[in-house]
């Protein structure tokens, strides 16, 4: 039954029925919220819902006869009588074109994961990566390929052929590389193990075809149509072998201590001794339009970008498979592109970075400390990062440039080293849109626009500074600074030491790179005389003013609460916490006149002028308030101190 017509092509011209364009080829919107399709050199996305506006655009220079829209990548493929096959955007920007072939491009399609595609003409077969770039030519003595269906796993093709034929193609010879490993797959289902120190030679033979595999941390998971491989690189010989429940995985991430599998039904979170940890769950969970640029994971945390709401990233435990802390989604301002866990570290310091629709970066603790998480940008036009594989070090292409974050978790602690603590490298020897493949021990893989692989080093440095940090090494960082003398390293362990609160290495390193005025802080800082105070004026060198006030508050330090916002000019979060707890009204209103009598300003706010009049003003009285307030929480300082002494000399009796 005709449901409904979408399109007709028909026009009226000087009264005459002129028939417009047919059309060729259409192909449903990853949301089937939409359908996009051809009339003669132009595309044509129409929405379903009625009197949406088309969008359309000239695509070739000749009749397009094929298209293609893939549900996981949102990308759109093309190809025509200029004998061009061309990929875009799903906003018509042109981001591959491919040179003139012999004959017209008579048939497109995508792989089912979006991470190649195939495309037929006259005697020819060509296997594409997903952007533009050839894998393979085929030459078949098959007339032109009219139509192209790939299997569900994503492993063979079929082509309709114009000589009455179906052809069938499958797919080898793919590369992963890890180390010093190099693995091939050479047949369907067989794979050569090459280690390039010395040259030798595994061959690893499987019983069913190879669908996915994945080369990281130290092992190798294969994943045929029946079962899972999980080889250490150690031991090529005895793999662990698990059965599967379904023969379609789409995808497979590795971290250090587990690996995740994804497939049609879920998504399974095994170790590397073959066990199932979790099998997380999220609300509208769809795992066949999931991919490596929507979903990340770590040692304790798998981030998962919703695809109803692009803005929504789910944070699932990891062993538990619930989601982490209230259960509350990570939501950013606008559509998230791509999402990357760090992977070093305790879960509580877990950092997530992110690439939105804007191609600007973010970053964002993955626990939530306080009401609401801070996601705060790092950098503007990134298309591409990796995490390293071991440390806490993140890299990107910026514009046109390569940059290394070596200590993003800056930002959080002091905004104005983040942009001192960054490496920033030409980045043309790339060429036009490179991808970062991999980013492990000291070198960076990136991939050329041409596919073609290129290898950059990063300095040792930085990554043996995280490790001396991460292991309380406070004088060994200290002396690799001193050796290196670079203001980035410098800057690095200035940030780590505040981050671990150790003011002695944050005094030298903030001296090294010439910041006096936070040199003079720490030093006001180590001369306070209880820890409470200590950590909350730690807490406003890096900028949470709110965190240090709750410190304040909680140990019952009010007066000192009411002097930080004084100190900041927060003239009313002072008087309203001078008024809640019915103390040093009068120090408020005193500091306020001053402030004032400074700059030759009048009293303008209405709340101060109200108290003004109720409160009398004795800068004597003040000063003697103050310091009773300073002689009491030296003698609470003095009693915990006390109290430990006495706590540690008992312990010690009783041993």
């Amino acid at each position: 039954m005709l449901r409904s017509t979408m399109v007709q092509q028909g026009r009226f011209l000087n009264y005459k029925i002129h028939l417009g364009t047919p059309v060729y080829s259409v192909a449903w919107g990853p949301d089937s919220d939409k359908i996009l399709y051809t009339s003669g050199k132009q595309l044509i996305i129409k929405p379903l819902q009625p009197n949406a506006k088309l969008f359309q655009w000239k695509a070739h220079d000749g009749v397009i006869l094929k298209v293609d829209w893939n549900i996981v990548n949102d990308l759109i493929l093309s190809g025509g009588e200029d004998c061009k096959y061309k990929v875009w955007d799903s906003y018509g920007r042109l981001l591959y074109s491919s040179q003139a072939h012999d004959y017209p491009i008579t048939s497109v399609a995508w792989a089912p994961d979006g991470q190649l595609f195939a495309v037929g003409s006259f005697n020819t077969l060509r296997l594409c990566d997903k952007t533009g770039w050839s894998y393979a030519l085929e030459k078949p003595n098959t007339g032109s390929v009219f139509n192209i269906a790939w299997s569900v796993d994503g492993t063979q093709i079929a082509g309709a052929c114009g000589n009455g034929h179906v052809i069938f193609a499958h797919i080898i010879e793919q590369h992963w590389e890890w180390k010093n490993f190099e693995i091939t797959l050479t047949k369907r289902r067989s794979m050569q193990v090459r280690n390039v120190l010395n040259d030798a030679l595994d061959v690893l033979e499987f019983r069913d075809r190879i669908i996915k595999a994945s080369l990281s941390h130290g092992h190798l998971v294969v994943v045929t149509s029946l079962q899972c491989y999980v080889y250490s690189t150690k031991n090529w010989n005895t793999p662990l072998i698990f059965d599967l429940k379904e023969g379609t995985v789409s995808l497979i991430l590795q971290a250090e201590r587990h690996f995740l599998l994804l497939d049609g039904a879920g998504i399974y979170l095994y170790s590397y001794e073959g066990r199932l940890i979790s099998s997380p769950k999220f609300p509208g969970m769809r795992t066949d339009i999931l991919s490596s640029q929507t979903v990340s994971l770590s040692n304790d945390t798998i981030a998962v970008r919703d695809k109803a709401d692009d803005k929504v990233i789910y944070l699932i435990d990891a062993i538990s498979g619930k989601p982490l802390g209230d259960g509350k989604p990570l939501v950013h301002k606008i559509e998230v592109l791509e999402v990357a866990l760090d992977q070093f570290g305790s879960a509580n310091e877990r950092k997530i970075a992110i690439i939105d629709k804007n191609r600007d970066l973010y970053i964002a603790s993955v626990r939530r400390f306080g009401k609401e998480q801070k996601i705060i940008k790092i950098g503007t036009m990134v298309h591409s990062i990796a995490w390293n594989d071991k440390i806490n070090i993140l890299c990107g292409m910026q514009n046109m440039y390569f940059v290394v974050w070596y200590y993003p978790n800056s930002i959080y602690v002091d905004k104005e080293l983040l942009s001192k603590t960054v490496y920033e490298k030409d980045a043309s020897e790339f060429g036009k849109s490179p991808q970062i493949v991999n980013y492990v021990g000291n070198q960076v893989t990136v991939r050329r626009a041409d596919g073609s692989l290129i290898y950059t080093s990063i300095s040792p440095y930085p990554a043996i500074l995280h490790e001396y940090v991460s292991a309380s090494r406070w004088d060994d960082a200290v002396r690799l600074c001193r050796f290196v003398k670079e203001q980035t390293m410098w800057s690095c362990l200035a940030a780590m030491a505040i981050a671990h609160k150790d003011l002695m290495t944050a005094e030298v390193a903030y001296a090294a790179i010439g910041e006096i005025d936070k040199v003079q802080y720490i030093n006001f800082i180590k001369d306070l005389p209880s820890k409470e105070t200590r950590m909350a004026h730690l807490l406003l060198l890096t900028g949470n003013v709110q965190d240090a006030e709750g410190i304040l508050i909680q140990a019952g330090l009010i007066y000192q609460a009411i002097q930080i916002n004084i100190n900041l000019f927060n003239w009313d979060r002072a008087l309203e916490l001078a008024v809640k707890y019915k103390t040093h009204v009068d120090t408020v209103l005193a500091y306020r006149k001053k402030f004032l009598e400074d700059f030759q300003k009048e009293e303008s706010s209405k709340r101060f002028l109200q108290y003004a009049e109720g409160v009398e003003v004795n800068w004597e009285k003040i000063q003697a308030k103050i310091e009773m307030e300073i002689s009491k929480e030296r003698e609470h300082a003095a009693t915990i101190i006390n109290l430990n002494s006495a706590g540690s000399r008992s312990t010690h009796i009783n041993r």
